[in-house]
């Protein structure tokens, strides 16, 4: 969503690069660029007007700190401005203030409202909750049954309102359900309307008023823009929002809505919907949704989804084999899988540092599909030549071709690719070859991916721990480092104070060349 706003923003910053201060003359045009960017991202008018006032403030003629260049500095105004504007620290559920613990979930017809729901219900159980489904929606048809198909998908058990047509009744019988049950989250899925009107607001303050919620989610629609907003605040002004979950997270729509709601609104975003599937959803930190949009990527919640959706066992199982260059199409078709359960490919790449020039370069739509492709090739080998690819013939591969479907070019194609992976692992796994390593990624155009994950071959302990301290800490947190301590480890995490910038490239090149005349003279 923010791909066109985080590329145009990043083009900013290095501009401002060899800049000895962040001075009036260099930061207007900077600042004009960003604000256009904005604008451009649909990003509220008033918004802007006051994020760019205050960025000016912050920036104009501060000395650049000692190991960052204008550029860097910008970035860090920036990143801290747009946290600001996102709503500041994310906010966690409070399950301490009853039970059970009651939240209504309200807005306009077509924004997903029971589908984000069962995704609620589903990211609740699975942090040890005993969530109840509430269907209240009695005017649209099959919308009960929809929210019993959600909960069935889920295994989360779903109020029987068939015989009941009054929402007030509805909530009070499955109170008294919820807690015969001991069930402890109530997840009452409202109706809603094409637009707002009086009788859709009367009845959603009759329901607050009956059930006392904790919580009052808007679900807004990313892709409808700034009309998310006004609803929003329609509804904020009627209902005291406690947070909006915004859905379609991961479309192509500017990113206006979600820079714009907690700023316009007063409401937080609490919640992201990031596709279709019931896993597709997560809290929304704005800190991380910064970083994204300024190219920072967000390791933390990378690190997060890996730990939550990936076989752990199975993980290092491979990483073993490719540290002794035994990587197989085997493991292959398993590394597939396990990138799949991750989610899509582009919010993948998003989270890492330095991957925007790449994902640029990528058909994100056809990689995700060669991906298919690629299992569905495998699968139609035998068990000896996923183990061994040296035994692949011409014969082979036309049999192969057959059961999969595809072509033997495609065939070839994978095959290629699978090698040159196996080739980066053996270049990773010997000392001094990180050098040339880096040179390949540069030379296919991906110079920033490789400064980022490829610095050197050494790295440094966070925060001066030892090597045992950080074993110590795995142990105590079930074999697992924190997220926090992973992103320190990292390629391309914060420089500890004190550390100088690099000089620009065009005073290397200078240098570069005095030696070079020197060395004539001689």
């Amino acid at each position: 969503m923010f791909d066109q706003l985080s590329n145009k923003i990043q083009d900013t910053f290095r501009k401002l690069t060899g800049k000895a201060k962040l001075s009036e003359e260099n930061m207007q045009d900077a600042l004009a660029e960003i604000r256009r960017a904005l604008l451009e991202a649909d990003v509220n008018f008033k918004v802007v007007k006051t994020f760019i006032e205050q960025v000016k403030q912050k920036a104009l003629g501060q000395d650049v700190l000692r190991g960052l260049d204008p550029g860097q500095q910008l970035v860090k105004i920036v990143h801290g401005g747009l946290v600001e504007l996102l709503g500041g620290q994310a906010r966690e559920i409070d399950f301490s203030r009853q039970k059970p613990y009651v939240i209504m979930v309200v807005g306009l017809q077509g924004t997903g409202k029971t589908t984000t729901c069962g995704k609620l219900a589903n990211y609740l159980a699975k942090k040890g909750k005993k969530p109840l489904l509430v269907p209240c929606d009695v005017y649209r048809p099959a919308a009960i049954l929809q929210l019993q198909t959600v909960g069935a998908g889920i295994d989360v058990p779903v109020f029987d309102s068939t015989n009941l047509n009054k929402p007030l009744e509805i909530v009070d019988r499955a109170l008294a359900q919820a807690k015969k049950d001991q069930q402890d989250v109530l997840i009452v899925d409202t109706a809603g309307r094409l637009h707002i009107d009086d009788t859709l607001m009367d009845e959603l303050k009759q329901l607050k008023a009956k059930l006392n919620p904790s919580e009052i989610f808007f679900v807004a629609d990313a892709m409808t823009g700034q009309d998310a907003v006004t609803s929003a605040g329609a509804f904020h002004q009627a209902l005291e929002l406690s947070g909006v979950i915004m859905t379609k997270l991961d479309g192509d729509a500017r990113g206006g809505a979600a820079l714009s709601i907690s700023e316009v609104t007063g409401a937080r975003l609490r919640f992201v919907g990031l596709g279709e599937k019931v896993d597709d959803f997560e809290p929304f930190h704005p800190d991380r949704m910064a970083g994204r949009i300024l190219g920072m990527g967000d390791v933390l919640s990378l690190v997060e989804r890996v730990q939550e959706r990936v076989d752990q066992e199975e993980a290092m199982a491979l990483q073993k084999k490719m540290l002794e260059n035994q990587f197989t199409l085997e493991d292959f078709s398993k590394t597939i899988s396990q990138i799949g359960k991750m989610g899509d490919l582009g919010g993948l790449m998003g989270m890492m540092p330095g991957m925007g020039k790449l994902k640029e370069k990528m058909d994100i739509n056809k990689e995700s599909k060669q991906f298919t492709t690629f299992q569905a090739i495998i699968n139609s080998m035998t068990p000896e030549e996923r183990q061994n690819h040296a035994i692949l013939t011409n014969r082979r591969k036309a049999r192969i071709a057959k059961g999969s479907g595809r072509q033997v070019s495609e065939i070839n194609k994978m095959l290629q690719q699978f090698m040159q992976m196996r080739q980066m692992m053996s270049l990773m796994t010997k000392p001094g070859k990180l050098g040339k390593l880096r040179q390949m990624f540069s030379r296919a155009g991906m110079g920033d991916f490789a400064k980022n994950m490829f610095p050197g071959s050494q790295y440094k302990l966070p925060n001066g721990m030892t090597e045992e301290q950080l074993e110590q800490l795995a142990e105590q947190n079930g074999g697992q480092l924190p997220p926090e301590v992973i992103q320190q480890l990292m390629p391309g995490a914060a420089r500890p104070a004190g550390h100088q910038a690099s000089r620009p490239k065009k005073d290397r090149k200078k240098e570069k060349a005095k030696r070079k005349q020197g060395r004539k003279r001689r």
